[in-house]
């Protein structure tokens, strides 16, 4: 037990640590950008003079050393502080709260059909590996890393949306819609299919091609001719055999990729004006809400570290190999 359990606190001391150094890193990014909040805050109230300038970087602190407003901001953050938005004039932590469930109902919903989908193709074509169907996963999963993942978006919405109108152009809900719990839920499920099936594309591609190649690799070995000798049906060489060792890094790269499926999911919710985090995070950038974008920048990296640290879990779990190491 001790085997797996230090090995965890140790990488989860590393992801403070990191998390640290990303918050001193995001916040010198910001700072080192040409003006500053209360040039921001002047500009949207049609200019200001020097005496309201003076008193605006007060207010914000910006008048202090930058190695103060830096340790304020980590201290802060540490505390679950993330400031306040002059934009949106409430808490960065109200904003995102609020943006968060819709981006993780898209994230987790992309992130479980591109693993389960891409792991079932894979295993499919691994079996056949000169069949159509793993030449079929082969030029899927070219074409679906090779697209672009807005210009995916625009193709469906204009396939689906406006030539065929069987799916909402935008939203993440229809406010004319009357009923109970499952009539909004099936509306917003209607919403959600463009915008998951934009955004597990290419996910969905590598995960397919990975899992065959793995597939292929794990077959050829020898515990599974051996397990051909005995007899075994090729039903239960795969599914209790073969799967299993495969998986591991099809996982590891889920994991990995998890930033990656945030980064996208802003160019996704930007083509679907899907109302999460990815479109705040649009709005701040074009409003220069510096409190809000930092917000963003750490919870993104935040999302990022721990999903890292449940991979190195999971995989701890399903290979006991790697349990003993750090």
């Amino acid at each position: 037990m001790m085997n797996f359990i230090t090995p965890l606190l140790q990488r989860t001391l590393y992801a403070v640590l990191l998390l640290i150094a990303v918050l001193v890193l995001n916040f010198s990014m910001m700072h080192l950008a040409p003006g500053d909040v209360a040039d921001t805050i002047s500009q949207s109230m049609g200019g200001a003079d020097a005496e309201t300038m003076d008193q605006i970087r007060r207010d914000y602190g910006l008048d202090q050393p930058f190695f103060i407003q830096l340790a304020k901001y980590v201290g802060n953050v540490l505390t679950f502080d993330l400031g306040y938005s002059f934009f949106y004039n409430q808490p960065v932590t109200t904003l995102i709260a609020e943006k968060l469930p819709a981006t993780l109902l898209l994230v987790i919903t992309s992130q479980l059909l591109a693993l389960v989908v891409g792991v079932l193709l894979g295993v499919y074509s691994a079996r056949n590996p000169n069949g159509i169907a793993s030449h079929f996963v082969t030029f899927f999963a070219l074409f679906g890393y090779a697209a672009p993942v807005f210009w995916t978006g625009i193709l469906l919405l204009i396939a689906f949306s406006l030539k065929i109108p069987l799916f909402p152009v935008a939203g993440m809900s229809d406010v004319t819609i009357s009923g109970g719990f499952f009539a909004k839920a099936l509306d917003i499920a209607r919403h959600m299919v463009l915008p998951v099936i934009t955004l597990s594309s290419i996910f969905l591609a590598l995960y397919s091609r990975l899992c065959r190649a793995s597939m292929m690799e794990v077959l050829g070995s020898d515990y599974i001719r051996t397990a051909k000798a005995k007899g075994l049906s090729e039903r239960e060489i795969v599914m209790k055999h073969a799967l299993k060792n495969s998986l591991s890094p099809v996982v590891t790269l889920a994991g990995l990729q998890f930033s990656a499926v945030i980064s996208g999911a802003v160019l996704v919710e930007t083509v679907f004006s899907w109302p999460g985090l990815g479109t705040l995070a649009l709005q701040s950038i074009l409003a220069r809400d510096t409190p809000t974008i930092l917000g963003i920048l750490f919870f993104s990296a935040l999302v990022v570290i721990v999903g890292n640290l449940l991979t190195d879990l999971v995989l701890r779990l399903i290979d006991p190999r790697l349990r003993g190491k750090t």
